[in-house]
């Protein structure tokens, strides 16, 4: 890892009696404490980390601010907001060091492109010029029904984990997602290869032709600590972690970036751009 080398997507999960997850939950992580956050990135050798809020405290961010106000300068945040939080709140999470907002294109209903566009020119209109990003967490079929709005919107994108695209997939038949990439709206995070597929040699190819397109709008992130949902298990029970090593998340990296000039593009280069470290 270069100097300053960014992890843009980790998430923390506190102990249940100080921050409540939400009721209605998917699944329920154990918990992933500041200090073992602290021990990943120095196995890493990163220096730097983004904290995304996860599903499972909804829009309830006081753990989140709380991390990020421990870890200081070396931290950003992307926060989970309801549809009508206020001017106040921004400002409030913008001085704490969030720069993002996340949205899930499948909640606010992926299958009806004009209710995806009203809800994404809604937050584009209000983050526009503040220094914020959309994170959107969505199918590859979702980001490239949405790809219109999403660079109408005059606020960066950040398309998660790969943009969800497998790694077999025939580029041209996503032709409107590459369009919003190359046009520089959209980010594409480098990540949670578990997410899309097995094949590590077709994820690296993916991974560098996505590079190859616009190396100025790529960045890297482990995903730790890797959560997972386990199959039958009931939303309360705890679904463990899947076990993701150093040596594994490092050997993607030279896989996926194996240019050292690229390499420090895409970990310390662009995040230092996009969160404003």
């Amino acid at each position: 890892m270069p100097a300053l080398a960014c992890d843009c997507h980790v998430h923390i999960i506190g102990p249940q009696a100080d921050y409540a997850m939400l009721p209605d939950r998917h699944y329920t992580p154990p918990e992933a404490r500041l200090d073992q956050l602290r021990a990943h990135l120095s196995a890493l050798g990163a220096s730097r980390a983004v904290i995304v809020q996860p599903s499972v405290y909804g829009t309830d961010n006081r753990l989140l601010l709380d991390s990020l106000a421990a870890l200081g300068e070396d931290a950003r945040g992307v926060a989970v907001l309801d549809d009508d939080a206020d001017d106040d709140t921004l400002v409030h999470l913008h001085d704490a060091g969030v720069r993002g907002l996340r949205i899930n294109l499948e909640s606010v209903g992926a299958s009806d492109p004009a209710r995806v566009t009203r809800a994404l020119s809604q937050w584009g209109t209000r983050l526009r010029g503040q220094g914020w990003h959309l994170q959107v967490y969505a199918s590859h079929g979702a980001i490239a029904q949405a790809a219109p709005a999403l660079g109408a919107l005059g606020v960066p994108v950040v398309l998660d984990h790969f943009a969800m695209l497998p790694p077999d997939v025939a580029l041209e038949s996503v032709r409107p997602i590459l369009d919003l990439i190359a046009s520089g709206a959209a980010y594409v995070k480098l990540s949670a290869a578990y997410r899309i597929g097995t094949d590590a040699e077709a994820i690296a190819t993916l991974a560098q032709r996505l590079v190859a397109l616009r190396p100025d709008r790529m960045l890297w992130a482990s995903d730790w600590p890797h959560t997972n949902r386990t199959p039958g298990a009931a939303a309360t029970t705890v679904s463990p972690y899947r076990e993701i090593g150093t040596d594994h998340l490092l050997g993607e990296v030279a896989a996926w970036l194996p240019d050292d000039a690229v390499r420090r593009e895409v970990l310390v280069d662009n995040p230092a751009r996009l969160y404003a470290f």
